[in-house]
């Protein structure tokens, strides 16, 4: 018998219409995957103004969006045919490590783990009896980016992410979304009104003097977050200690050469600067911190090196690294910018994104909002971001560079705990283990360690298990099988064609 005083009542405070204040990427994903996978349920209204410019530079993904994608419904063609995407197999970091060294962080697996210790073991174990090659060699990914060729099948798959324009894959969400049923607005949001009991939004009010009421509002207004932050004073974690670089200068060229399938980070006196190849042109950025480097040298040092016609002069974008204490406070839901921004080093703004998104709807409130879920969303929220914030980090304090005074502090700076003890314990015994948010897997720690100039001092003692004609057979045979599956593969730029030719 059911017990009637159980039994969920809807409240009267149930959602039923969600407001995304800010359109470009962050809105329209947003506005996309609620129109797509809840709008039976609720209404979506996007409010967005043409006066104010869309930050835009996020063009490199990480292999999640492909699930997202494949949630959504959305027809991979029409989207690189839309977006001027390119597939992505990895980031080459060059200078990283030292001026002249390089080495790429791919999507793929190294090798193959066992139940006690992940590949890497057997490889350090294979080089310190005089075999084993390059740690690369191992994987399928990085050896085809190495190479520049790409194909994907059912019968053999890769992992990969895209390179694409964010400006028109926003525009392109919006056309998927307004399909859906998302209402947008145009306009200017002149005030944002609140309950005076409670604190928590009731409608935006345009300068045209129209009033959209909303029972949840999510905030992709940007780095100003006119929501979470103007309105519900949410309060900010600066990470500047941790993240010295504050600025970025973007800029594109036309392409001059057939796009590689990966990112490429290179690492300069005061930063980085990335090269995002699409179809017909180039995202070149530079990254840097203002305390080492002035806006001149940047434009002058950015300019110096990109290849290609320019086609738009660089535009400079100021930014605080960190995140908001809340991504989730009273009834409004921070998303791209307004959340927070590491950096563009890994790729993992869109990424963020996403799972917001997808956080949010698996604590959607359609019976009215409880403390519970914002506190679920927000311990989520903020274990991923701190894992990334490690992950991050460790490319700047890991290296051998001391060649400028931004390297210098870089390497005497102070470093989260949590990324003090990775490090620690990668070094003393090779070990990778992961927090409960962490984006990337123990591969991507290891290529980047490893990358970056980390040698463990021991391995995991289950590779003595093998003999060395045993660990040498196995090692020739992970290699070949890499090395047969790279060879059957086309260049990417003729993969790129027949793909957007089918």
């Amino acid at each position: 018998m059911i017990n009637e005083s159980a039994q969920y009542n809807v409240s009267a405070n149930a959602v039923k219409k969600v407001v995304i204040a800010g359109g470009g990427t962050a809105g329209w994903m947003a506005a996309t995957a609620l129109s797509r996978l809840i709008g039976k349920s609720v209404s979506v209204t996007l409010v967005e103004s043409k006066d104010i410019g869309i930050v835009g530079v996020g063009e490199a993904t990480i292999p999640p969006i492909r699930t997202l994608h494949k949630l959504l419904g959305i027809d991979e063609s029409q989207f690189m045919q839309a977006t001027q995407a390119t597939y992505k197999l990895g980031i080459e970091f060059e200078n990283w490590r030292d001026k002249g060294h390089s080495y790429i962080h791919s999507f793929g697996i190294t090798g193959r783990e066992c139940w006690a210790g992940e590949f890497h073991h057997f490889w350090l174990r294979a080089q310190s009896l005089g075999f084993g090659g390059e740690f690369g060699d191992y994987c399928v990914e990085l050896k085809a980016a190495l190479e520049n060729k790409f194909a994907t099948s059912d019968k053999a798959p890769l992992n990969f992410a895209y390179h694409f324009d964010a400006v028109a894959y926003g525009k392109f969400l919006r056309s998927i979304a307004e399909q859906s049923g998302v209402k947008r607005i145009e306009g200017n949001i002149a005030k944002v009104n609140k309950c005076v009991e409670r604190g928590y939004l009731t409608s935006l009010l345009l300068e045209s003097g129209e009033v959209i009421e909303g029972d949840l509002f999510i905030d992709c207004t940007g780095f100003k977050g006119l929501l979470i932050e103007q309105a519900l004073h949410t309060g900010y974690e600066n990470w500047q200690h941790w993240l010295p670089c504050d600025t970025a200068m973007a800029m594109q060229t036309e392409a001059v050469e057939p796009p590689p399938p990966y990112t490429k980070s290179v690492a300069h006196t005061a930063g980085w600067r990335w090269k995002i190849p699409l179809q017909s042109r180039v995202g070149n950025g530079l990254v840097y911190c203002s305390k080492y480097m002035t806006d001149d040298e940047a434009r002058e040092t950015l300019t110096a090196q990109v290849t290609g016609a320019p086609i738009n002069d660089p535009r400079i974008i100021r930014f605080t690294p960190g995140k908001r204490r809340l991504g989730w406070n009273k009834n409004c839901v921070a998303l791209g910018l307004a959340s927070g921004f590491i950096e563009p080093l890994e790729s993992t703004s869109i990424h963020l994104i996403m799972t917001g998104i997808i956080r949010l709807l698996r604590n959607f409130p359609f019976d009215g909002i409880t403390q519970s879920a914002i506190d679920e969303y927000n311990n989520k929220f903020n274990s991923e971001m701190d894992a990334i914030l490690d992950f991050i980090v460790m490319h700047y304090k890991v290296t051998n560079r001391m060649d400028s005074p931004f390297w210098q502090h870089c390497q005497t700076m102070d470093i989260p705990k949590s990324l003090q003890h990775k490090i620690a314990l990668f070094a003393d015994t090779g070990r990778v283990f992961l927090d409960d948010g962490d984006i990337f897997r123990v591969d991507s720690w290891t290529q980047v360690m490893l990358g970056q100039g980390l040698t463990p001092r021991q391995y995991h003692r289950v590779a003595d298990e093998m003999s060395t004609e045993e660990l040498q057979r196995f090692m020739a045979g992970l290699k070949q099988h890499v090395d047969h599956h790279v060879s059957q593969l086309p260049q990417h730029s003729d993969f790129l064609k027949h793909r957007m030719g089918a």
